[in-house]
């Protein structure tokens, strides 16, 4: 899941960001609402965490915007706001949901990933393909019972190739929805991650490659 945080406290954004990042999400921060149009011209996202209180270009029109685009981003707001009335004018911009200052970082990601699930196709809590078992909450994977350890980038990626049931993923898209937009374009991070991901599951081998096409779990 790649996610944009959007939040002036500098400090605060990037714990939001680093935090998110050991969730295995892909996470891009930004400190203005500028900023945050510029990322969303040119990148997709499953989800926005979106400070309303922000300069250059106030967080209400950063969503307006969003929500005029119509691109699928679902918006999380933060707020230090309190009151109902905040609340529902909140809301009523547009913002799929809304979560008040301080907060509990076990709350913003499960409303995150409650977010994520509306921004695609529904799926399963537990993903099953080929004797692989992982369950997104836990972040715990296992082959045919046997629990594997994964990297964060790799758990990321076989969640995404589970999600495809069945369906090739391009290299392209595992390098969107796995990595933030610092990666290198032309890297070949994404061969390196499918290799580890076979040698870590082990035998029989359950990722194919489709030369000029992407990978598969069958």
């Amino acid at each position: 899941m790649r996610v944009l945080v959007v939040e002036d406290e500098v400090m605060l954004g990037d714990a939001i960001a680093e935090g998110l990042r050991q969730e295995t999400f892909a996470v891009d921060v930004v400190g203005d609402g500028a900023a945050a149009l510029e990322r969303l011209a040119v990148n997709s996202y499953d989800v926005v965490v979106l400070d309303r209180d922000l300069p250059v270009v106030h967080g209400d029109e950063v969503c307006r915007r969003i929500v005029e685009g119509d691109g699928g981003e679902r918006v999380l707001m933060l707020t230090v706001s309190t009151t109902l009335a905040e609340r529902v004018d909140g809301l009523s911009l547009g913002a799929d949901d809304y979560l008040a200052k301080p907060f509990a970082f076990a709350e913003l990601v499960a409303r995150i990933r409650a977010l994520g699930r509306r921004s695609r196709p529904a799926v399963a809590p537990v993903l099953e393909r080929a004797g692989i078992r992982l369950e997104p909450r836990y972040r715990q994977v296992t082959r045919d019972g046997r629990h594997v350890v994964l990297a964060r980038n790799e758990f990321a990626v076989l969640e995404e190739l589970l999600r495809a049931q069945g369906a090739p993923v391009s290299a392209e898209e595992l390098l969107e929805r796995a990595w933030d937009e610092n990666i290198d374009p032309f890297t070949t991070i994404v061969r390196v991650t499918i290799r580890s991901l076979r040698r870590k599951l082990g035998e029989p081998a359950v990722i194919e490659t489709l030369t000029g096409v992407g990978y598969v779990i069958r």
